[in-house]
C-alpha cells in the first residue's frame, strides 16, 4: 500500500519515512511540506494513505483532509500532531487514527494496520467534521489538473444550478457546493448582492447603472459587472456609503 507523508518540517518527514520503510506491506510514494502540496501530490500519486501533520502554515492538515475527501478515490488519513488537544476531539470519530509526536514505531504500525483494515474515510463524514473551519483555498479539477484558488484572492462567487463559479483576477473554477453554505462559512468577508452571487468585500469599488437601469457592482481585478438585486440594493448601498466593504 502506498503512503504519502506530509509535514512542514523536513526532519519530521525524514523520521516518518524511515519508520515507514521498515514496515512490511507499505511503500513511501512521496512527501509534501504543506497542505496545498499534499493535494497536488495525492492527485498525482494516488496514495492509499496520507500521514499528515495538523498544524502547518497556509493550508493546514484539517483543510487538506477535507479537500482529499472530495477526490474520486479518497485516501485514508492518519493525522500526526505534537498537540494532543488540537481539534482531535472533533476528528476522533472521523479520521482513521492520529499519532502524537514523537511517533513510536509500534504506534505507527498500529495506525497503519487500522488504516489497512478500514480503508478510506467516508467523504461526507470528513467534510461535515471539517465544515465549521474557514478554508484558505478552493479546490477543483480543470482538464485533469488540480487547481487551487486562495480565498483571499477571490473576487466573487456566483451560483448556477448545482455549481458555483469561483472567480479571481487570474483564475476561474467551478465547485459543487451551495452558495448558502459558503456564505455561512466565509462570513463578513463576502457580501450577498443577489440570490445567486456573493462578492468579496475587499474587491468592491462601487455601483453603476446599465442602460436598462439595473444596478451592477464594480469589482477590482475583473471586468465582470454583477447584477445587484432590488431587494438587496439598499444594504449594498449602505455598506458602500459607510465604507464597511
Amino acid at each position: 500500500m502506498k503512503c504519502l507523508v506530509v509535514d512542514d518540517e523536513a526532519l519530521a518527514r525524514e523520521r516518518l519515512a524511515r519508520l515507514l520503510v521498515e514496515l512490511p506491506g507499505w511503500e513511501l510514494c512521496g512527501e509534501a511540506g504543506s497542505g496545498a502540496e499534499a493535494l497536488r501530490q495525492a492527485e498525482r500519486l494516488q496514495p492509499d494513505l496520507v500521514l499528515m501533520d495538523i498544524r502547518m502554515p497556509g493550508m493546514d492538515g484539517l483543510e487538506a483532509a477535507r479537500h482529499l475527501a472530495g477526490f474520486d478515490r479518497p485516501p485514508a488519513v492518519v493525522f500526526t500532531t505534537a498537540y494532543g488537544d488540537h481539534a482531535l476531539e472533533a476528528f476522533d470519530a472521523h479520521a482513521i487514527d492520529y499519532l502524537l509526536k514523537p511517533i513510536h514505531p509500534e504506534r505507527l504500525r498500529q495506525a497503519l494496520d487500522k488504516a489497512a483494515r478500514l480503508g478510506g474515510i467516508p467523504p461526507e463524514e470528513l467534510r461535515n467534521a471539517a465544515g465549521s473551519a474557514r478554508r484558505t483555498h478552493f479546490c477543483a479539477r480543470i482538464r485533469g489538473d488540480l487547481q487551487l484558488v486562495p480565498v483571499d484572492e477571490v473576487v466573487f462567487l456566483q451560483a448556477d444550478n448545482k455549481y458555483v463559479t469561483v472567480r479571481s483576477p487570474g483564475q476561474q473554477i467551478l465547485i459543487e457546493e451551495s452558495l448558502r453554505s459558503l456564505e455561512q462559512e466565509l462570513g463578513a468577508s463576502f457580501l450577498r448582492i443577489h440570490r445567486n452571487a456573493l462578492v468579496a468585500v475587499h474587491a468592491v469599488r462601487g455601483l453603476e447603472k446599465d442602460p436598462g437601469g439595473q444596478c451592477r457592482v464594480l469589482l477590482e481585478g475583473v471586468e465582470d459587472r454583477l447584477e445587484v438585486s432590488r431587494r438587496l440594493l439598499p444594504e449594498v448601498r449602505r455598506r458602500i456609503r459607510s465604507g464597511s466593504y
